[in-house]
């Protein structure tokens, strides 16, 4: 099949210094797009940018540095893609970590409520302005299938009574349910931007399990052994490419992908009344809300 034409678009890609997130800029950068490759400062985001435009054949791409742990920095990361350009087509959230402990932010944040799941957030609606300046703006949330085991607890949303475990090891409980909340973000989006007229989408997905830098925390035996069983990065984005650039997924909006099509979701993710009180609360921590004045009309 053809690659997509995206000569003329462009797209954000977040944790995109390595992994699934430097594969999927450099594909979109190949089928012509701008891409402005996010790294969490601005030497690692210069470098992955070279890497994208020497591995695509582009000299379009550039790079974006922010610490997606910090709120003031993700608002800096929003600010800087604003100033950059007039339409934003494609904003891939795909940054994620599991930390083996509970870790805090500097603003007292749980390190993968924020990471996983806050920034997405935050992103989505400050970017919200350049989106619906594009014809047909796409989020794409990187998800896991891990969500199927994720929990919503609302008095432990930031393992603030237990750092959610499980056979795989600490923190790896707490991951699965920071994606689950990914996909509740996602869909609730979604319905926000259907009810509001929006052309923009917004659509998750699972990667597969891939070998990154995500475990980097659990030493190199670890990432080693692990990486001999799972894919590589190229195969791991091309969900996230697919939706991103595919004229399959024009319209498509709200719904979970794995392996270039639509699957089944956590029940847990398709509530209502949980994916709005998750949004409520993701909005007192991060003070971003769905930047329109017809907020109310959408509830």
């Amino acid at each position: 099949m053809t690659n997509p034409n995206l000569t003329g678009k462009t797209a954000l890609v977040t944790g995109a210094a390595g992994g699934i997130g430097l594969a999927t800029a450099i594909a979109l950068a190949k089928m012509g797009a701008r891409v402005l490759v996010h790294a969490r400062n601005r030497d690692k985001a210069s470098a992955a940018a070279q890497q994208v435009n020497a591995a695509s054949g582009s000299k379009l791409a550039e790079g974006v540095a922010g610490d997606l742990s910090v709120l003031a920095q993700v608002r800096g990361v929003a600010d800087d893609v604003l100033k950059r350009v007039g339409a934003l087509d494609i904003l891939v959230n795909n940054a994620a970590i599991i930390p083996p402990q509970r870790t805090l932010t500097p603003d007292g944040l749980e390190m993968q409520f924020m990471v996983n799941h806050l920034s997405y957030f935050m992103l989505a609606n400050l970017l919200l302005p350049a989106l619906r300046q594009s014809a047909a703006g796409r989020v794409v949330n990187v998800s896991s299938g891990l969500h199927h085991n994720g929990v919503i607890e609302f008095d432990n949303l930031q393992g603030e009574r237990l750092y959610a475990r499980s056979m795989s090891g600490p923190g790896w409980g707490h991951y699965s349910n920071t994606k689950l909340m990914n996909v509740l973000f996602t869909n609730e989006l979604a319905r926000r931007l259907a009810a509001s007229g929006e052309h923009t989408t917004a659509n998750s997905l699972h990667p597969g399990v891939v070998a990154t830098s995500l475990t980097r925390a659990y030493g190199p035996i670890f990432n080693w052994v692990y990486s001999k069983f799972v894919a590589n990065p190229e195969k791991g984005a091309r969900t996230s490419i697919y939706i991103a650039s595919s004229p399959d997924v024009n319209g498509v909006n709200g719904e979970y992908f794995g392996d270039c099509k639509i699957e089944p979701q956590n029940p847990i993710a398709k509530d209502l009344d949980v994916a709005r009180r998750l949004w409520d609360v993701s909005v007192k921590a991060s003070g971003v809300d769905f930047p329109v004045p017809e907020i109310a009309a959408v509830r």
